[in-house]
């Protein structure tokens, strides 16, 4: 992935965790003091926001679990190629809600496909682009919960009955990568999470 020599490539920054562990949020604040392009996965892409409604609706019941990894791979691949790589390519930091990690942990351990499998698929998916830093976004499931409400959507709905896999695969892969993750404790309010969020960004990409 060549860059021209005159620009300094951008940040790419991923924020992981369970449903409820207040990414969303977190995103859009770092984002905005970074000057970062905000986005999302599934979606940040007309295409990808298609393939976002149909994943994600409760009506879809007879989605089968490896449709719904091949889906989120697809939305993931229009993405990397139609936003995030040509921003970071320009110099502008890019700070998304989910990434590959998601999919490991929800289909590949959540739904039982298998890790190494969904890996596979993604690898092919996302053209060798991984985060300069993951964020994971530790909270208890129970807590993350109570924040989500009854209106679920169908991911958020197989989170619920899943959350300690999904949490606990998270955790698994951060502690794999020391490198490439950071854990941070999304206990607390807002503003609590978003001072532990801002250290270890200034700490480990001195931003």
């Amino acid at each position: 992935m060549s860059v021209d020599s005159q620009t300094a490539r951008g940040k790419f920054i991923v924020f992981e965790g369970g449903d409820g562990s207040g990414k969303s949020t977190q995103v859009e604040r770092l984002a905005s003091r970074l000057g970062a392009r905000r986005t999302r996965e599934p979606g940040g892409t007309p295409i990808g926001d298609q393939i976002r409604a149909l994943v994600l609706d409760p009506a879809h019941t007879e989605l089968a679990d490896r449709t719904e990894a091949l889906l989120m791979a697809a939305a993931r691949a229009q993405h990397v190629a139609e936003l995030i790589e040509p921003t970071l390519a320009a110099g502008t930091h890019v700070v998304c809600d989910r990434y590959v990690a998601s999919s490991l942990a929800y289909q590949g351990a959540g739904r039982g496909l298998g890790i190494d499998v969904v890996a596979d698929v993604n690898r092919f998916a996302i053209a060798e682009l991984t985060p300069d830093l993951t964020v994971l976004l530790d909270v208890d499931p129970q807590s993350a919960r109570s924040r989500l409400g009854d209106a679920l959507d169908r991911i958020e709905e197989a989170g619920a009955a899943l959350g300690e896999q999904v949490v606990e695969t998270y955790r698994t892969l951060a502690a794999a990568d020391p490198d490439g993750w950071v854990v941070v404790d999304a206990n607390g309010s807002i503003e609590d999470v978003a001072e532990r969020v801002d250290v270890v960004i200034a700490e480990r990409l001195g931003l």
